[in-house]
């Protein structure tokens, strides 16, 4: 377990998520920046994660899982949820427990893995979760997050537009007919400002948890667009590139989404 500290991955270094091996979210996941940051947290995840058995902790888990399926199949996986509908569509987890992954608490060092994907902007107290998380880490386990950036042009929109926008996006741009439906994505978001990426990380640190991998993607939502809604993707593009000629040097609006992954000390 005695592995530098961070390391910043720029492409992924497992075969395509076609080829086999992965759940069906990360299948059908679109091609890019995202998927190839989860294939390459999939490497990460079989070179430290202990052998044999693992107890896993899906915080806010819902109906699907991002996980290597190699990893979710040799674990005892438990998630929590507040959505009765995403308990019941739940078709992998061993034990669903109905609750409020902020209020929810485990015994001590219970788990070797937590994963809280795309859950942690829709909590209005990530530090009570991060800490939650954090005591029911046995030493050395880890915690994955997926989750938005506050600070990109996605981010920005999600923040301040309204939910029914949200649903209006999903249904009409993304082709999901069933958005906002019960149980369905997407749910109202809060963006505490841990959500943003350096934030958290300095909480982390200042809690015991180290970070071991770090990457900044382009939100899924652009090559979702470019290949339904060409037009409306070029005009977005436009926009972010001369946000992008306004911005300090380096910045990229387009990166919508941060993958991390934190180590209990």
């Amino acid at each position: 377990m005695n592995r530098p500290a961070t390391t910043d991955f720029t492409t992924a270094t497992h075969s395509d998520a076609a080829a086999g091996g992965h759940t069906q979210a990360l299948v059908d996941l679109v091609s890019g920046e995202a998927r190839d940051s989860l294939l390459a947290i999939h490497e990460v995840l079989r070179r430290e994660l202990p052998a044999g058995g693992l107890a896993t902790y899906e915080a806010g888990g819902g109906s699907c899982s991002f996980l290597p399926l190699d990893v979710l199949e040799r674990g005892h996986v438990t998630v929590v949820d507040i959505d009765e509908d995403q308990i019941r569509n739940n078709t992998y987890a061993q034990e669903a427990i109905l609750g409020d992954v902020q209020t929810y608490r485990f015994a001590p060092e219970s788990f070797d893995l937590v994963i809280c994907y795309n859950v942690i902007e829709h909590l209005s107290d990530v530090e009570a979760a991060l800490l939650n998380f954090r005591d029911a880490l046995k030493r050395g386990g880890m915690i994955l997050i997926g989750a938005p950036n506050p600070r990109s042009l996605s981010g920005v929109v999600t923040k301040y537009s309204p939910h029914w926008f949200h649903v209006w996006f999903y249904r009409h741009v993304r082709g999901i007919r069933n958005a906002g439906e019960p149980g369905e994505p997407p749910f109202p978001t809060f963006f505490h400002p841990l959500v943003t990426l350096s934030k958290l990380e300095a909480f982390a640190a200042a809690h015991g948890l180290e970070t071991v991998y770090r990457r900044e993607v382009e939100s899924p939502r652009y090559p979702e667009m470019r290949r339904r809604r060409p037009l409306l993707a070029s005009l977005v593009d436009a926009g972010a590139v001369a946000l992008n000629v306004l911005l300090p040097r380096g910045t990229d609006v387009r990166r919508g989404d941060y993958h991390v992954i934190l180590r209990k000390c």
